[in-house]
Parts: C-alpha cells; structure tokens; sequence
C-alpha cells in the first residue's frame, strides 16, 4: 500500500504538481483502498464456448427452412368445424400459422422475422417453419410463406387477425408484393376459446388453454415476450441457442393450433363454438 501511495507522490512530483495538501496522503491512502477492495467489474458478455448448429437449411442468403412430419394420432377427431352454410370443410384446407416478431407494438417498424405454418399433408400434420439469419433474407421469406397458401386455403391463428395478419399485410405491402392472405377465410380461434372458456381458468393465453384443454406441459420453453431478443442476439453475436429455443416454441404453438382446432370442433360442452364459426368470426382477410 506505503509503495503505491509512494509511487503516485513521484509522479505529482514529477509533473510539477503544486505541494499537496497535509491531508493528501491520507486522502491518496483510502482512495487506494477503496479501490482494491472494490469488487472487479464483470466482463461484457462473452460469446458461449459451445456453438450451437442452426436448425434446418438454407434456402435463400437469410433465410432458412424447417421442416418437420409427424403421424395425427389414430382415433383424433376427423370432424372439422362448419361455417355458417353448415358445409364441413376438408381438413387439407386448413393452414394453422403464427409468426415470431421483433416487438408487440406492430406497425411498419414491427417486422417478423419467424413464420410457423401446420397442415394436413399425406395423413400426418407438416410444421414448415421460416426464420431470417439476416434482415436480408425477408422478401424471400414472404415470398416462400405465399406459396404455401392457395385460393382454398382456410387460415387459422390464435390472435391472427388482431396482430399476425395485419402485421404480415405491412411487410408484404412494404415490400411491394401481394399479399397472399388477403381474401382468405380466417379462423382465429382465440373468440370461440373465449366465449367457451372465460372464467373457468384464470385467463385465455394459448399457453393456459393448451395446458387445461390439451393436456400439454412445455418444458424449457422460451417465452414468447423473449423472442425478439434471442433473434437480435443471434444477428449481433452468432448465439444461435436461444433462436434454436423460438423454433421450438414457434412449432410448438402451431401444432397447438391444430389440436385445438380438432377439440373445438368437437368438445359438446362448449357448442357456442359453432355459433362463433359464423360470418362476424370466420372473416376474409383484408
């Protein structure tokens, strides 16, 4: 300690420093100590040491697809919702989607830079999925997500038409193409789910109706307000880990719309259900 109080009076001296008062010693003494005994500050950040793989393959610079099949459970419901002519509605025709973006707030400034899409496709559920590695990649995106909808196509979602669909139709317009959606019969599940199930649990969130209705329990899943900052955090520093875990949560919500399209359809207690697949719930996008 005497050494570097000593050390520091050379170089005032040395510099021409005017004579230090009789207290400076003293005062030189406790900044020193304070300074040792303060606690080292922490590193920024680091990268992690293990470099976790990028899921699926590149199909465009920025973008890359997921794509994954699995068997429908023998003995699930077959039925499929009726529109408002009470014609069913083959199940091939259903497209389940949800998007993962850089913020809730939505807006032109708001862009997706995930998409999660399930159907029906030779007996068995297909998750495709979608997701930018640079913001480069966005009009290949949308451009890849329209292919996947057809004249018949029937769109579901849980929240879709407040959030996801109006906020697809600005990046599609931004970037000056046609939006795919536009005209298409919409299915947002989140009003039947509410006129059969508010109050009997403690909100609606997709997350609480799948757990209660469907029985599933996600373990380690990355919620969905923590998105937009693994994407960032994966552009700034190459951490795929935490994106990796949006995949997941991405292709868990939209096999969870398609169960719970099937136990809607089907659950007999809540036939409200049928009365909201009606003109005012089943809309065309605009």
């Amino acid at each position: 300690m005497n050494a570097l109080v000593d050390k520091l009076k050379k170089l005032r001296a040395q510099a021409g420093a005017a004579a230090a008062p009789a207290n400076a010693a003293h005062d030189d003494t406790e900044r020193l100590r304070r300074l040792l005994q303060r606690r080292p500050e922490p590193r920024a950040a680091s990268l992690p040491a293990e470099r976790v793989a990028l899921a699926g393959e590149e199909i465009a610079p920025g973008l890359r697809y997921v794509e994954a099949w699995r068997p429908y459970e023998a003995g699930a419901p077959v039925l499929p919702p009726r529109w408002h002519d009470a014609h069913a509605v083959a199940r091939e025709r259903f497209v389940c989607f949800d998007t993962e973006t850089t913020g809730l707030a939505g807006g032109s400034g708001t862009r997706a830079f995930m998409i999660g899409a399930a159907d029906w496709h030779d007996g068995g559920l297909r998750v495709r999925q979608l997701y930018l590695t640079r913001m480069a990649g966005e009009a290949a995106m949308l451009d890849a997500f329209a292919s996947w909808l057809a004249e018949a196509s029937v769109l579901v979602s849980y929240n879709g038409r407040s959030y996801d669909a109006p906020l697809l139709a600005t990046r599609y317009r931004l970037a000056r193409r046609a939006n795919p959606l536009a005209g298409l019969p919409h299915v947002d599940l989140l009003h039947p789910v509410r006129r059969a199930y508010r109050g009997r649990w403690e909100n609606c969130r997709l997350a609480t109706i799948e757990r209660q209705l469907l029985g599933i329990v996600r373990e380690d899943d990355l919620p969905g307000a923590q998105a937009p900052a693994a994407w960032l955090a994966y552009l700034r520093h190459g951490a795929a880990g935490r994106l990796m875990q949006v995949i997941e949560h991405n292709r868990q919500d939209v096999v969870t719309l398609a169960r719970l399209l099937d136990a809607m359809a089907v659950d007999a207690s809540p036939e409200s259900f049928v009365a909201t697949m009606s003109r005012d719930n089943v809309t065309a996008c605009a």
